[in-house]
């Protein structure tokens, strides 16, 4: 009982995450999820009344378990990928131009629909789940001649120790292993339950030899998932992405991906990262974005010794901060993985030789750079660790994913930009990628009252248009003297020289439409466990789809 625990519980996780990358908002799909799957547990428990031959009905519900488990997640990528691919085939079919593309209400009903799959699969899986533990406890009441006083006691501490044991499991490996391979491991555990069943009991199951034959034909087809599932993934997330995917790889905290396209006007592929199916970077112009983000705090500071880089864990920032005068540069990121991608040695990963190739040439090679100091770990910790150390940096820049998940809120939070302004010298400046302006206007303004709350004298806003993202924004803060702006309109020429870069490019930025600001009292700082940049994020994007989604 307690591996069928584990099994159902990562059945509901493995349903869980994955309907967080298909639909788009992590913690609403993650929770309506764990929603969905328990209240069909609870529906399953009444209906395994139904089922009079409690052996046999049990027999065929781990083969079912195992079926629907190792392959829901197939199925529901391939339902998707169709119904997204459906516009370009019907576009392809009536010559229509390259730049039109079929969005009207069938095909918007068909993307609906199978997005909702998520939540049938967890309905179905639920149901078959929740009816395992009516089924053994009667099993158990005839095997042992008469009802056991300890039978209840018995099943369910077996199972909540079980779905304790799948919870370690889930976080400690599958949570990176590729997700089909995770089911199907998943699914194997059930199958050989059902084996171990089978042969402990045939002689009170009906159809026992069919049953063996389908346990075997499930073998035979976890083999195959287990060998070309992820191949199969990669295929059908050709379709969900306008470019062809080169790299698709879990992570234990993200799922990346890497696409590339063709173009007459670009001597190299153009290369885009995306973390969660969101867009980080396309190689086309990160540097407008990443010279946005390094320039101005490097410019409005008065030395450049030592460096801070709290993200960036594709080196792109890092690559413009080399190109100063810096002793130092330290970088921390959470994810391990991604830094291996991108060119920090570590044993444990291997990244495929030619994206590794192609992504350091992108960077140039910034993490090898005998100047960089690079920390896995949560920045978070790492801070407070930095700070107990007495260190304290002349620039620091955060380039952190936008708060579009609520275990980011920390990151975002006042009591996190408190301890930076503590680790930033004097004389330093401190820059924060601040999401989109236009689109993100109160996560955007939150921002910037929140670093303001967290004891920087001088706080600005700057923005400008990166062409794959939109209009984009920076928060830039000082803790003396003057501020950002006024200490880069002091200076006379750039000491270093940038392709994009220039005193009156920047000064520009600064400058914002006519009352774009006149809402700011309205708008709330963001502290340490509130949800409010994450609200304020969330709402917006969901307002700005319906406006733009045609």
């Amino acid at each position: 009982m307690a591996i069928l625990a584990g099994c159902g519980l990562i059945y509901e996780y493995l349903l869980s995450h994955y309907a967080g990358r298909v639909l788009g908002s992590v913690e609403s799909a993650i929770y309506a999820m764990i929603g969905t799957m328990i209240v069909a547990m609870g529906i399953g428990a009444f209906l395994a009344r139904w089922f009079k031959d409690a052996f046999t009905a049990f027999a065929w519900l781990e083969s079912l378990i195992a079926l629907v488990g190792m392959g829901c997640i197939l199925a529901i990528a391939s339902v998707i990928a169709v119904s997204y691919s459906l516009p370009h085939i019907f576009s392809d079919i009536f010559n229509l131009p390259a730049d039109v593309i079929l969005n009207g209400y069938i095909f918007q009903k068909l993307q609906e629909w199978s997005r909702f799959l998520p939540y049938v699969f967890g309905l179905l899986l639920g149901l078959l789940i929740g009816m395992e533990i009516p089924l053994i406890a009667r099993i158990r009441q005839h095997v042992y001649g008469r009802f056991l006083e300890n039978n209840a006691g018995t099943i369910y501490g077996a199972d909540y120790i079980g779905a304790g044991i799948g919870a370690a499991i889930w976080v400690s490996i599958m949570l990176a292993m590729p997700i089909m391979q995770a089911a199907a491991w998943t699914a194997l555990f059930n199958i050989i339950a059902g084996l171990a069943f089978l042969w402990r009991y045939h002689r009170y199951v009906r159809y026992a030899k069919l049953l063996l034959v389908c346990h075997i034909a499930l073998l035979v087809l976890f083999g195959f998932i287990l060998m070309l599932g992820s191949s199969w993934m990669k295929d059908l997330s050709n379709v969900l992405y306008k470019d062809k995917v080169i790299y698709s790889e879990a992570t234990k905290y993200q799922h990346l991906v890497l696409t590339e396209r063709l173009s007459r006007n670009q001597p190299d592929p153009i290369t885009d990262l995306y973390l969660n199916g969101r867009l980080q970077f396309s190689s086309v112009d990160e540097q407008i974005y990443h010279s946005m983000l390094v320039y101005p705090p490097l410019l409005a500071s008065n030395r450049h010794d030592n460096v801070l880089i709290i993200g960036g864990g594709d080196g792109l920032a890092l690559r413009d901060v080399l190109k100063w005068p810096v002793k130092e540069v330290t970088l921390i990121d959470l994810d391990a993985q991604l830094l291996s991608l991108f060119g920090h040695d570590d044993d444990e990963f291997n990244p495929p030789a030619a994206i590794h190739e192609r992504l350091t040439k992108l960077n140039k090679h910034s993490m090898a750079d005998p100047r960089s100091h690079i920390k896995v770990g949560d920045a978070f910790l790492e801070v407070e660790r930095l700070l107990d150390e007495g260190k304290r940096f002349d620039t620091i820049i955060i380039d952190l994913p936008d708060p579009n998940h609520p275990d980011l809120n920390k990151m975002y939070s006042d009591y996190f930009y408190n301890h930076i302004r503590q680790l930033l010298a004097a004389d330093g400046a401190m820059a924060v990628q601040s999401t989109s302006p236009y689109h993100a206007k109160k996560a955007f303004l939150s921002i910037g009252k929140t670093v303001k709350a967290a004891g920087f004298k001088h706080v600005e806003q700057y923005q400008q248009n990166i062409p794959s993202f939109g209009q984009w924004g920076w928060t830039i803060a000082t803790t003396t003297g003057q501020s950002a702006s006024a200490r880069i309109s002091d200076i006379t020429s750039l000491p270093v020289a940038s392709r994009w870069i220039s005193k009156k490019y920047l000064l520009a930025a600064f400058v914002f439409p006519n009352h774009y600001f006149e809402q700011i009292n309205d708008i709330e700082v963001n502290q340490l466990g509130s949800g409010t940049l994450y609200d304020y994020y969330r709402s917006a994007w969901q307002i700005e789809s319906e406006l733009y989604k045609n």
